[in-house]
């Protein structure tokens, strides 16, 4: 099942961020099978990113959570996050990223 996290930052996240951008990287490639697509939002593509947004692909929305809230971001209070199913259109299409 695909589900889509949502991620807005908290004032924290300049500081979490410098400190643990990396272990947040390392998260992400650990677990790529499941989280298929992700990266930072901004209002402009020069400006300062103000979230995220994650494609998943697991079995129901428990393990959607239980990786969200083990990421370095999460768990050092930088990120809010909402959930939400998502469907594909033109589900045989492949569009490379």
């Amino acid at each position: 099942m695909r589900w889509i996290a949502i991620f807005t930052d908290t004032p924290a996240m300049l500081a979490v961020r410098a400190q643990w951008g990396n272990a947040h990287l390392t998260y992400l490639d650990q677990h790529r099978d499941e989280i298929v697509l992700a990266g930072g939002c901004r209002h402009s593509p020069e400006g300062d990113y103000v979230g995220g947004l994650w494609i998943l692909d697991v079995p129901d929305r428990a393990r959607a959570v239980q990786l969200v809230e083990q990421d370095p971001y999460f768990i050092y209070g930088a990120r809010h996050y909402e959930l939400r199913t998502w469907g594909k259109a033109f589900a045989d299409r492949v569009v490379p990223l």
